[in-house]
């Protein structure tokens, strides 16, 4: 008896029976949902100019920029399948693949997939000046934001206090507000200081500096040891970063990553990839912590799988072997 090719229908419908992903089969990607933070931060405004690259090397794509609560909420997202590319911070990536429930993963997520790492954030602790916090052992009783529940930022604040010997218990209030809603009470003289974690020159904080007398609290070298965790590396927030601030202050590193999920064609993140590295002045542009964006720093730094599209380029870029 003779074998008759199948039609296409048939192939999509045996291939859903199964079980087999829809990007099996070479389809143009049709939506590309990019997942940032709050639009007073760094994410946002890099997802935004992202999505106009991402227009161009995939036209026949839906291109859209989400403002999310960062992080924890881009990875759970991406996990369900509800975007298509994320922001995150090294250590909500690493708790996300482990299924940290402490960090709002219930379960390990598995279909995420790494497409680069690229800026480092900076923990910064600014209080204001009325306030007289100088140092971290100031920070007791005092009236503190820590950003939004579970953001890469709160993770962030919760590992750094603890280093400092610090537990929310200690303040006088615990607010977890996004970025641009922390500064506004502080400058209305509700908080003493805020907890960010992003780029440097964030745009919240330069508002805030403008408008206040500032002091950008250190995290010395030993208390960044005292983390415990190799994504927390000892960084210096150089001076002038923001008005009034006369002296380089040290502060803790943790370095950023785009994800996506293994749903996603190969093709797309490729292209995603080659639009980035090919415009990263239109990123510069956008946010100068993209400065800070290299090929050769993309790779490394998590337990989660590279994505074979983003292995694809940096294979061709010489980076994978």
């Amino acid at each position: 008896m003779q074998d008759h090719p199948l039609p296409r229908r048939s192939l999509l419908i045996a291939a859903a029976c199964a079980g087999l992903a829809p990007g099996a089969f070479a389809q143009p990607q049709k939506f590309i949902t990019v997942l940032t933070g709050g639009q007073s931060g760094v994410y946002y405004p890099m997802g935004v100019a992202l999505s106009q690259l991402y227009g161009k090397a995939l036209p026949d794509a839906k291109i859209s920029v989400q403002a999310t609560k960062a992080s924890a909420e881009n990875l759970n997202l991406l996990q369900a399948g509800r975007g298509e590319l994320g922001f995150t911070l090294a250590d909500a990536l690493s708790d996300a693949w482990k299924g940290d429930a402490e960090s709002g993963f219930a379960t390990p997520l598995k279909k995420l997939r790494v497409v680069a790492g690229i800026y480092a954030n900076y923990i910064q602790i600014v209080a204001s000046g009325e306030s007289g916090i100088k140092t971290l052992a100031d920070l007791k009783g005092k009236r503190i934001s820590v950003g939004a529940p579970k953001s890469g930022t709160e993770l962030n604040a919760r590992a750094v206090l603890k280093a400092a010997g610090l537990s929310y218990s200690d303040f006088a209030k615990v607010e977890y507000l996004p970025f641009g809603e922390s500064v506004e009470l502080m400058k209305n003289r509700q908080l003493d200081v805020t907890l960010q974690s992003a780029g440097l020159g964030v745009a919240s904080i330069r508002d805030l500096a403008s408008a206040v007398k500032i002091n950008v609290v250190a995290i010395p070298a030993d208390v960044v040891a005292k983390v415990g965790d190799a994504a927390y590396q000892p960084a210096m927030i150089p001076a002038g970063t923001y008005a009034g601030q006369a002296a380089d202050v040290p502060a803790i590193a943790i370095k950023n990553f785009l994800v996506t999920h293994e749903g996603v064609s190969a093709d797309a993140v490729h292209a995603m990839l080659k639009s980035m590295y090919d415009n990263l002045d239109t990123l510069v542009a956008a946010h100068s912590a993209a400065k800070g964006i290299k090929k050769d720093i993309a790779l490394g730094g998590t337990p989660v799988p590279l994505h074979p599209g983003a292995e694809k380029y940096f294979r061709e870029a010489g980076l994978v072997k």
